[in-house]
Formats: structure tokens, C-alpha cells, sequence
């Protein structure tokens, strides 16, 4: 039915002309819409008699009805009552049907509020974080919990300003420059323009602070489009007080009846066809669109499949989504099955689809009944795989008489049901199931185990800037050395009437270009052109710089802590091997394993069609009836049946463009892989549900196989195992037969199930040629249960079940008391977990980089140790040291001095010896693991993962790369000096929170050893030039100075001193961004060139000393020498023009041969930037009138003073350069053999 919205009151209708379909949602269906977001109302009781409706019934005020379908402003009129237009104001109603006064009702306490009522209101009080909470499903809560919002931003509008500008004044450099610039409002220190000092300072700092601004806003951009993502509501109306009405349904006054010809006595006829319906439920429902920053505890939220979880949830109630495109209460009684399975992967790193089940109590309550429903949850945790809550239905509550339920009718008590971590789905889980699910929020924005788990997101600063800072305090003392000196020579008189300390800050003022401000503008400009690169490099297509401060600290990597599934493996499993004690099958094998199963699971012609069972007669063929064969063949199907029934599998149809395909939903991808190889091999999972399992045959097609479900024990990180209790059936037309037939199948790690299964002699050879392979082994075994065990076993389990403390260990041990012992041991299977591209390589080319290479894992121990060997990370005979369940400080200690000797071994430790390790022992294992070649660290939290970046990072003082793929490597990640996210299947919530992005793992290999040894050496060399620069010319400054009877004049003023810096030298200087040594080729070739920049000597302490002396000679040589040659006069003379003229002149083209001497590799750029600039200086001489003698320089004696005067000054440098070549060839010269 077409929705519409409320038409507006007429009153001059008469109040006894109802329309009935207004009162009647079950017969108008939705009538009333909103824009874009459209309500459904249900009426889950049946109905009630008209009679109950014109009696009158309470309503809430148009006020707290904003949320409620068809409302607007002005439609008061719309929401009168039933009897008159008098009661258009209604007062509020205390939960029955007692209408108070005005003044009685504003302090009446209230029950029940209705969930659209506005929540935070002056009452409520903000929960204390600290203990459990107690939710009211549907309904407002009394305390006030945080907005559901998501914010990966770094500043804030009001924060902004505050934390850049002390970001980048706690830059040496600026605040330098920032003192400069403020002396020049002092009269007795100006020297020439102010904005010369004022205006690089803020160019400096625009760009900087525009490049923050610009990177924060699109991460709010990004934040608002996940806060604004649109999720289905469940609104809520309380019938406590006997309306039959959905909220919203007002009984409004219209025309229509009347012309219809509908009269009272239809009324009355229709009450009579209605009164006789059973009791109406506690509330109706409706939905409504919220986005997802606007949910709030307590909302019962639809979500369907690959939709994200937008907050922590406890699921209510699971049903088929088939039948949801009626309404929403047909979709839930066409049929609910109880389960979901979600991927947690961007939450815990783990892509094995989890299985979800709702509590029975919920289940199977209606829709209607949820406002009865109080969850009772612990304080907000950040551990994701433990939960633990209790459910409960109160009674449901008698308000008014009602005539056609029985008075004999037994009162309801209050029900309730444990809740556990089975029961929930965590926020930025994707539902992966074909189903819907109904969930309420219990924790939402920052309380959720997501937001917990992550750590703010902070500023990174470059190891190379950090060095830069401390070079610039030297010359800043250096400056402040030379300004003394110069006073002191001159024996602290005073100087045209100025004081010596007031003619030193003259001299500092005038020396201040030796810290040169537009360095950090170069920087600055080079790391946006190294990104561009980066961007623009089509061998890694689809790499985005999001940190554009920080590409020369992939240059300096020194350990890489990577994440392993998604990042390091696909997370693709196939099954490989399989062992059945005898004999082992693999690759073309495989095909004898599908005949046994053929001949197993096929009916002889002639014979009745029968279910096979464990105790069933193998029957061989007479072709191949050797006793040898019919054992094999009978371990063959006992093995293969065992893998099709023990399993949380489910198989879904789905149509696809026309067809239907059949996938399988289960909570590990290794079940996923082993369900497709016994289909492979001829027996199908057909059917899958909470009670019973179908196999088929693949060769006949007959149902083969059919068991019912009696336990199902799930597989968990502490146990390593997963077991199912089943009954077979023994024909398609009986039920269970009287001859009960039930076993308890188990498979699991070989660590647990060598003490579970019969004694044996294979197991740990076989387990451990598998391992070695790489591949990941499950054990499987069984075991015959007789009925009067199973009864005693389903007993006691049943007891456990509901204990209160230490539930999971109680049953665990029901378990290992009744089943798992002595199961017989059926075979072993290898599953391998597929690599991603080029793994194996890009770990060898970077481990010969000098790459320390750390794996931190959410996975278990096993899984992290077989991809460990499978990917070479581990290398082949390489010791693996496992530190796996320690709990005491003693057996730690024990460890580290074991491997204080043994700093060649691999040490694989797991999440728990972690903590401890980190608690107890946290220097003494830092200092000792940093040392190891390669370190595996398994069932980490994030939490765990960024603490171990942390940790490095303070011990070491080196720069620490992570790499991860999911939500759960977001804190690793910005805990790093250098985070790379890698786009997942599943989100790009790691990639979105990284430095830099790309797609696969191998693009990180060019990402390091090509562009991060590039912006390095680059960065490094163009720094040092700019020093130069500035150094060079505040030499010519001081030796201008000693000439002039140390006055503090200024040598080249205003648009020399400014131009120097910017149009005369700045593009040739900047185009070293364009500078390589090698070819890629090369670096590839040879990693250990990027070994060496972990010492840091392209801008080590040796090489900025080798530059200060440069500078200092060339700087001595041209004002010495143009001063000698020329003569040096007043500032106000001919002849300090003419000496102005040639120092300046040999000093711009000083700069830009220096530069092409620096040039290794040229680039066409590059020449043009030189030839350009020399153009455009001599170009712009006969405008420098006010500065030169522009007579002078254009006569012979200018030229021949100029050219003797660079020759002397660039040939001796140059010759140097060459000499040290010869004697001591760099390492990029030596593969080149150059």
C-alpha cells in the first residue's frame, strides 16, 4: 500500500465520523511517511474492541512525540483524543489508564518511556563507566551513555590553532625565527624591511598548517560518511493502557466516512467481528531510518547481511531473509533460525566467519514483547572474545480488565537466560550470514571493544626533521658565537652610539639567514613532490600517501612489525593432505580417495535405499577385495564422514543470475576448505541446522547421510579442539530407530588431541612432516556413546551449563569426564593457507635490507608457526623458541636466559607470555627479542600490538614500520613512526588510518627500498644545501663586517637578501628532489644499499661539517677577494655598489654550479632550472639600479673580476670532491662500478 502523509484536521466534521482505517493500522497498513525514511507499523496483539478505544486512552504530548510517524509542526490538531476537540492538550499519563491534573502530573514518576522521547534530559545522570549496566530494550535509559559517533580526527576547531602552532614552534627553527621577527618592532633593531623577516615565517607556517587542516578535513569527511551510514530502528509504542493503535495511528477527524456512508452501526458491526481476538501484545512497533551516530542503548536495530555493526549488540532474534520483503513480522514468522555467523576481521584480524546464536528466551518472543526485556551487561572491556550478561523477561503486567482472557489464567513469572560472548556482535563486524538479525545496542562510540582497543591518533614527526632541529641549534649558537666575537673584537665599544649588547643583537639579526627558515618550506615542498611520485608510480598502482610529513622515514626503517592474515596470507584455505594412519594421499591421490568414497556412500542395485551409519559393513568391490584394501577403504569413509559431520558449516543457496549456487558460511575458513574437499571427493553437506544434518552423495545424488544434532562444543582459542555429538539416522522413512545409534567426533591441534586420542605410534611423525610443509593439521577422532552414558553426560552438562562462575571451565570438564578420552584416532588432514603475491621474496629482499621482521598475529599458535615456515620467515633448520601459556615469572625468566644464548633462534610467543613478559620483565625481553633475527607473536589484542611498536620504538631510538589489513592493526599502525595499511576485502578502516596505503604486500618492498631510499638521500642532500646557502651568505656578511670597522650594516639589503633565497636559487637548489644514484634495478639488486642508510651518513655530523667548511671558504673567498679587488667604500657609495655588484654576482652563480656538481643522475628538469635561473638573474640586472653600479658591470673590468673570483671559489671544491671519490668510492659507485 502506497504510504501517505497525515491529512490535516477538518473541524467541521462531526467527532463520531471515524475512519476506521485510521484506527485500524492492521487493515490500512503503512500510511504515513517521512521524506526518505519510510515506517511500517505492526499490531502484534490481535484486536480489541472499538468500544476500548472510544472509552478514551491517554496519549503523550505532541511534544514527546517528535520521533512518531506523520509528525510536523502544527499537527497538534491531528493528535486529539477520541472523544473531543477539547482534549487537543493532553496532560501526561502516569503508566494506566488515570488521567492526573496539570499540577499533580509534572512530578509524577513514570514508567515505561516511550523510546522516542528525547533522552538526555536534565534528570538523567551520565553512567559511571566503571560498573555493569542494566538496559531497558526499546525504551529510554535512566543514565546517559556516550553518542554513537566514530573520530579518527586529530584536532578539534577549538584545539586546532593551539596544538599546530606549538607543534611547529617547538621546532627550534621557527621559534627562532619567530624572536627575529618580533625584534624588528623594536626601533633600535630594525635593519631594512620588516615584512623581509615576518614574511617567511608565515609562508612557512601556511603551508604547514594548510597541509594539516587539509589532512584533518578529509579525515572528518571520512568519519562523517561512517556516522552518517543509514541503519533500520525498531520504535516502540507501550499498549499497556488498551489501545490497539500503533503510535502514530491518531484518531483523526475526517470527511471520508461520511461520504462513504459509514455510520456508527458499521463501527459497532466491525467491534463485534473484532472483540473476540485473543489479549493484544505489550506494544506495537514500527521502523524508522536513524544514521548511525544517532543510536543510542537500548535500540533494537535490524541489520541483513554484509551490513557493518555499527555499536556492541546483543542479538535478539535471527530470521530468514527470504521473506523480508513483506512486513517485518511476516519475514519473522515465515521462519528463525537462532544463528548468524559474522566476519570479525577489522576487528580481531581474524577472517573465520564466527558463529552467533540469540538466546533461546529471546528467540522465541515476540517482536511485541522486547520492551519486557532487561539486558544486564558488564562495565565497557576491550577484550573481544569475552563477554558475559544475563537476559531477562519480566512478568508481564495485567493494567485493565480484559474480558476475554480467563480468570483461571496462570500469572507470568519473570524468565531469564545467561548471556555470553556467543550472543553478541561487536561494533565494525560485518554480518556475513543470509539472514536478518534483530540486536540491541549495549555499548556505543567510545565504550565499544573497537574504539577501546584503538589509540588516538597522534602527530609524526620525521626522523630526518628531528636531526635537522638539532643541526639548526648549532648554528644558532654558532650565529650567536660569531656575533660575540665580532663585538668582543672590537673590545665591547660602542658602535654609532649603541650599546655592544644592542650592536650583538644587531649581528644576530643580521647573521639570522645562517638558519635558513626557507628550509622547512623546501622539506616541505620536496615530501609533496615525493608523494606525487610515490602516487604516480605504476608499479604500485593504487598507493596513497596519507601522511605526506613523513617519506624519508621509509628510507630509515629498521624493524617491520607485519601483520599475518590479510597482510602476509589471503586467508584462502585448501585442503592439501590427509593421512588416514596407513597410507597418506595428496595432489593426484586424491582421486583414490573419491572412489572408496563412491563405493561407500553408493546403494547395490536392488537394495532398499538406507542412511549409511559408523557401524555400517563396508562393502569392496570384488575387483579390489584384498583384506589390505577393505580396511583402507573402510579407514577412508570413517575418516571422510567424520570431516563432513564435525563442523559449524552451513550451505546457503543463493540465485545468481539465474542459477543457484551453493556457498558454505562457517566460522573458520580451514572447516570451508575441508567441506569442499569432501564434496570433491563425493560426499556434499546438503542441509545444515541447529538440529539435523544432511550429507549427499555426489555420484547419485541420494541423501546418504542424516544425523541429528544432540552437542555441538565450538571451537576456542584455550581449547584448540571443537567436538559435535550426533545420532544417525538408519532409513529415509523411520525416525530414530530404537537401536539408538549416537558418536562424539572431536578434531582439533595436535597439541591437544595427542592426550585425547588412543595410544598410537604416527601421530606426532605425521603432524610434524606437515608442519614443516606449512601447512596447518587438525587431528580427527571419535568415539560410540551409549544412550545411558549420554543421558548421565547431557545431564551434568545441562547442570554446568547454567553456573554463574567459571561456566566454560565447568563444562569443559562434563566434557573431559565423559568424552574426551580414548576416542579412536581416524587421521590427520593438512590444510594450507595461501600466500599473498610475491610474500616469500619481498621478506628475503627486505630481511637483506637490514630489515628485522616481527609477525603479530590475533591467530593461534599453530596457524602463526605454519605460515612463519610456509612464507621464509623462518628460515629452513632454524630453531623456533616457544614461549605458549606461561603463568609464572619464574618459567619467564628460565626463557630469556635461554635465549640470552641463543640470539640466532626464531622465538614464537603467544598473547598471555607476552603480557607477562611485558609486566615483569619488560626491559630484559625487549633487549634480548630487538636482537633476534625474526620474532612470531601470536594471539596478540591491538593493544598488545601497539605496546610492542611502543616498546621498540623507546628501547631502540630506530623507526619502526607496521603493516596491517584490518581494524584490529589500527592502534599498531598509529603507534609506528611509519604506519601502511593495506586494503582489505573486508574495509579500509586500516588503510584509511595509515601514513600510507597500498594494496598488496609486495608494493611495500618498492615503497621502502626504492621511494624511502630516494626521499631519504634526497631530503638529506637538499637540506644541507639550504644550509649552505644561508651559511655562505652570512660568512660574506661577517667578512663585509670585520671590514667595516664592525659596524653591523647590512652587506646586500632588502630584494637582494630576499631574492637570494627565492627566485635566484630556489628552483635550481629544489630540483635535487629530482636526484637519484641508482637505478631501481640496482636497489633491488642490491638491498644492502639500503642497509647503509640506517647509519645515517647522508646527513651525519661529519658531512654538515664538511659543508660549514665549504661555506666558509667560498663564503671568505668571494666578499674577501671582491673587497680586495674592488674595494669596499661606504654603503652609500659608488664603490660598494661595484663591490655589491661582483660578490652577489659570483655568489647566485656559485650556488647553481654548486648545484650541478651535487647533480648524480640529470634530469632535464633540472637543466632547465639552472640555465632558467641564470637567465632570469642576468635578466634582471638593469632593474637593480638601487643596489648595483650598473656601469660598472657592464665593463670588462666587472667580467674579468667575476670570472677570476668563481674560478677560485667552485675549482678547489670541486677537485676535492674528485679526489675523495678516487681514494674512498660511496657504495652506489662501487655496484655500478663507476
Amino acid at each position: 500500500m502506497a504510504d501517505r502523509q497525515p491529512e490535516a484536521p477538518d473541524d467541521a466534521d462531526s467527532d463520531l465520523e471515524l475512519d476506521l482505517e485510521e484506527l485500524d493500522p492492521l487493515a490500512a497498513g503503512p500510511r504515513y511517511g517521512n521524506g526518505a525514511t519510510q515506517h511500517k507499523y505492526h499490531e502484534l496483539g490481535a484486536r480489541i474492541p472499538l468500544r476500548s478505544l472510544r472509552a478514551g486512552r491517554p496519549r503523550q504530548n505532541p511534544e514527546q512525540e517528535d520521533d512518531a510517524p506523520g509528525h510536523s509542526e502544527g499537527s497538534g490538531d491531528e493528535d486529539a483524543a477520541l472523544l473531543s476537540p477539547r482534549n487537543r492538550h493532553r496532560p501526561p499519563r502516569l503508566h494506566s489508564t488515570i488521567r492526573l491534573p496539570s499540577f499533580l502530573a509534572a512530578s509524577s514518576p513514570r514508567r515505561g518511556i516511550p523510546r522516542h522521547q528525547p533522552e538526555a534530559g536534565p534528570a538523567e545522570e551520565e553512567h559511571d563507566a566503571t560498573t555493569q549496566r542494566t538496559i531497558a530494550v526499546g525504551q529510554s535509559q535512566p543514565a546517559r551513555f556516550p553518542a554513537n559517533a566514530v573520530s579518527n580526527a586529530k584536532y578539534t576547531p577549538w584545539s586546532f590553532l593551539p596544538r599546530t602552532l606549538y607543534n611547529e614552534f617547538s621546532f627550534f627553527i621557527n621559534m627562532y625565527f619567530l624572536l627575529v621577527a618580533l625584534s624588528q618592532f623594536i626601533p633600535a633593531l630594525q635593519i631594512g624591511y620588516f615584512s623581509t623577516y615576518v614574511v617567511p615565517l608565515a609562508f612557512v607556517l601556511s603551508v604547514t598548517l594548510g597541509k594539516e587542516a587539509f589532512d584533518d578535513i578529509a579525515r572528518r569527511r571520512r568519519d562523517a560518511e561512517a556516522n552518517s551510514e543509514p541503519y533500520t530502528v525498531l520504535q516502540f509504542e507501550n499498549n499497556a493502557s488498551g489501545s490497539r493503535l500503533a503510535a502514530g495511528k491518531k484518531s483523526i477527524v475526517r470527511r471520508k466516512l461520511s461520504k462513504r456512508g459509514r455510520t456508527i452501526s458499521d463501527i459497532e458491526d466491525e467491534e463485534e467481528q473484532v472483540g473476540t481476538t485473543p489479549a493484544q501484545a505489550t506494544a506495537s512497533y514500527w521502523e524508522v531510518t536513524r544514521p548511525s551516530r544517532s543510536l543510542k542503548v537500548g535500540d533494537v536495530v535490524k541489520l541483513a547481511k554484509d551490513q557493518r555493526v555499527p555499536a556492541d549488540m546483543i542479538i535478539l532474534k535471527s530470521y530468514a531473509a527470504e521473506a523480508a520483503a513483506g512486513t517485518l513480522g511476516e519475514a519473522i514468522d515465515a521462519g528463525s533460525s537462532g544463528e548468524a555467523f559474522i566476519r570479525t576481521d577489522q576487528l580481531d584480524g581474524e577472517t573465520d566467519w564466527k558463529l552467533r546464536l540469540t538466546s533461546p528466551l529471546t528467540q522465541s518472543l515476540d517482536v511485541g514483547e522486547y520492551l519486557r526485556l532487561r539486558v544486564t551487561a558488564g562495565k565497557p572491556d576491550k577484550k573481544v572474545n569475552e563477554f558475559y550478561g544475563t537476559v531477562e523477561l519480566e512478568s508481564k503486567k495485567k493494567h485493565h480488565y480484559d474480558p476475554h482472557e480467563e480468570e483461571s489464567s496462570s500469572p507470568e513469572h519473570a524468565q531469564s537466560s545467561p548471556l555470553g560472548i556467543d550472543n553478541t556482535i561487536w561494533a565494525n563486524t560485518v554480518l556475513a550470514s543470509s539472514c536478518n538479525v534483530l540486536a540491541v545496542v549495549v555499548y556505543t562510540g567510545p565504550q565499544t571493544r573497537q574504539a577501546l582497543s584503538t589509540s588516538a591518533s597522534r602527530s609524526k614527526t620525521g626522523l630526518l626533521e628531528l636531526e635537522i632541529n638539532a643541526l639548526t641549534k648549532f648554528l644558532c649558537i654558532f650565529t650567536l658565537s660569531l656575533s660575540f666575537v665580532l663585538v668582543a673584537l672590537n673590545r665591547f665599544h660602542d658602535i654609532d652610539g649603541q650599546k655592544w649588547y644592542v650592536s650583538m643583537m644587531r649581528f644576530l639579526i643580521l647573521f639570522s639567514t645562517i638558519v635558513p627558515v626557507g628550509l622547512r618550506v623546501n622539506l616541505d615542498m620536496g615530501k609533496s613532490v615525493y608523494a606525487w611520485l610515490i602516487e604516480h608510480d605504476k608499479s604500485i598502482q593504487g598507493t596513497v600517501v596519507r601522511t605526506s610529513t613523513i617519506p624519508e622515514d621509509l628510507g630509515r626503517v629498521e624493524y617491520l612489525l607485519s601483520d599475518k592474515t590479510g597482510t602476509l596470507t589471503q586467508n584462502e584455505m585448501e585442503m592439501k593432505k590427509i593421512h588416514v594412519g596407513t597410507v597418506s594421499y595428496a595432489n593426484e591421490a586424491m582421486d583414490e580417495v573419491a572412489t572408496y568414497v563412491q563405493q561407500s556412500f553408493s546403494t547395490p542395485y536392488g537394495d532398499a535405499p538406507h542412511f549409511v551409519t559408523p557401524s555400517s559393513t563396508y562393502v569392496a568391490p570384488l575387483t579390489s577385495a584384498t583384506r589390505t584394501r577393505r580396511e583402507i577403504g573402510s579407514r577412508v569413509r570413517d575418516v571422510v564422514l567424520a570431516l563432513a559431520l564435525c563442523h559449524n558449516v552451513t550451505p546457503v543457496s543463493e540465485e545468481e543470475d539465474g542459477q543457484l549456487v551453493t556457498s558454505y558460511q562457517a566460522s573458520s575458513p580451514d572447516e570451508i576448505a575441508i567441506i569442499r574437499w569432501t564434496e570433491m571427493v563425493g560426499l556434499r553437506l546438503l542441509q545444515r541446522d541447529r538440529e539435523s544434518m544432511t550429507l549427499q552423495s555426489c555420484d547419485s545424488g541420494n541423501n546418504v547421510v542424516r544425523v541429528r544434532i544432540l552437542n555441538v562444543f565450538p571451537f576456542t582459542s584455550e581449547s584448540k579442539r571443537m567436538g559435535i555429538v550426533v545420532e544417525f539416522y538408519h532409513s529415509p522413512v523411520d525416525t530414530l530407530s530404537a537401536d539408538r545409534e549416537i558418536w562424539f567426533y572431536q578434531k582439533g591441534a595436535d597439541t591437544v588431541m595427542t592426550s585425547i586420542v588412543a595410544a598410537n605410534d604416527w601421530l606426532d611423525e605425521e603432524t610434524a612432516n606437515m608442519a614443516r610443509e606449512g601447512l596447518r593439521t587438525l587431528v580427527v577422532g571419535r568415539k560410540r556413546v551409549s544412550v545411558e552414558m549420554y543421558e548421565d553426560f547431557s545431564a551434568k552438562h545441562a547442570q554446568a551449563s547454567l553456573a554463574l562462575h567459571n561456566r566454560d571451565s565447568a563444562v569443559a570438564d562434563v566434557v573431559k569426564q565423559f568424552l574426551e578420552h580414548d576416542l579412536e584416532l581416524l587421521g590427520v588432514t593438512g590444510v594450507e593457507d595461501k600466500l599473498q603475491k610475491d610474500v616469500k621474496p619481498s621478506l628475503e629482499l627486505l630481511r637483506n635490507a637490514g630489515i628485522k621482521i616481527w609477525m603479530l598475529t590475533g591467530d593461534k599458535v599453530e596457524t602463526a608457526r605454519c605460515v612463519a615456515v610456509s612464507s621464509k620467515l623462518v628460515a629452513r633448520g632454524q630453531y623456533v623458541h616457544t614461549i605458549a601459556k606461561i603463568k609464572r615469572k619464574e618459567l619467564a625468566h628460565s626463557s630469556l636466559d635461554f635465549l640470552r644464548g641463543k640470539t640466532d633462534a626464531c622465538l614464537l610467543i603467544d598473547g598471555e607470555s607476552l603480557a607477562l613478559m611485558l609486566t615483569h620483565f619488560r626491559q630484559e625481553f625487549i633487549s634480548i627479542a630487538v636482537q633476534l633475527p625474526t620474532v612470531v607473536a601470536c594471539r596478540c589484542s591491538p593493544t598488545q600490538k601497539a605496546d610492542v611498536a611502543y616498546l621498540i620504538r623507546d628501547h631502540t631510538k630506530k623507526r619502526v614500520c607496521c603493516i596491517g589489513d584490518g581494524g584490529n592493526d589500527v592502534s599498531m599502525i598509529q603507534a609506528a613512526d611509519v604506519g601502511v595499511g593495506i586494503v582489505g576485502k573486508e574495509g579500509k578502516q586500516a588503510s584509511l588510518a595509515a601514513d600510507f596505503s597500498i594494496e598488496q604486500f609486495c608494493y611495500l618492498v618498492k615503497l621502502i627500498v626504492w621511494h624511502g631510499r630516494n626521499s631519504y638521500k634526497r631530503s638529506a642532500k637538499l637540506s644541507q644545501f639550504v644550509i649552505h646557502r644561508g651559511l655562505i651568505i652570512s660568512i660574506c656578511q661577517t667578512v663585509y663586517s670585520l671590514a667595516s670597522s664592525f659596524e653591523p650594516n647590512a652587506l646586500y639589503r632588502d630584494w637582494l637578501l630576499v631574492g637570494y633565497s627565492t627566485v635566484y636559487t630556489m628552483a635550481p637548489v629544489f630540483s635535487l628532489v629530482l636526484d637519484r644514484d641508482v637505478d631501481e634495478s640496482v636497489a633491488n639488486l642490491y638491498p644492502e644499499l639500503y642497509a647503509e642508510l640506517k647509519l645515517g651518513r647522508s646527513l651525519s655530523t661529519k658531512s654538515f661539517l664538511i659543508w660549514v667548511a665549504v661555506s666558509i671558504y667560498q663564503g671568505s673567498l668571494i666578499q674577501g677577494l671582491s673587497q680586495l679587488l674592488v674595494g669596499i667604500g661606504e654603503p652609500s657609495t659608488h664603490m660598494f655598489a661595484k663591490m655589491v655588484a661582483v660578490s652577489f654576482s659570483v655568489l647566485v652563480i656559485n650556488e647553481l654550479v654548486m648545484v650541478g656538481m651535487e647533480v648524480t643522475t640529470w634530469h632535464w628538469i633540472m637543466v632547465a632550472s639552472i640555465f632558467g635561473t641564470a637567465s632570469i638573474y642576468f635578466g634582471s640586472i638593469p632593474f637593480l639600479g638601487e643596489y648595483f653600479d650598473l656601469a660598472f658591470v657592464s665593463s670588462m673590468g666587472f667580467w674579468w673580476r667575476f670570472a677570476v673570483i668563481a674560478a677560485i671559489s667552485l675549482i678547489p671544491p670541486y677537485l676535492a670532491k674528485i679526489i675523495g671519490r678516487t681514494i674512498k668510492p660511496p657504495s652506489y659507485r662501487k655496484v655500478q662500478a663507476v
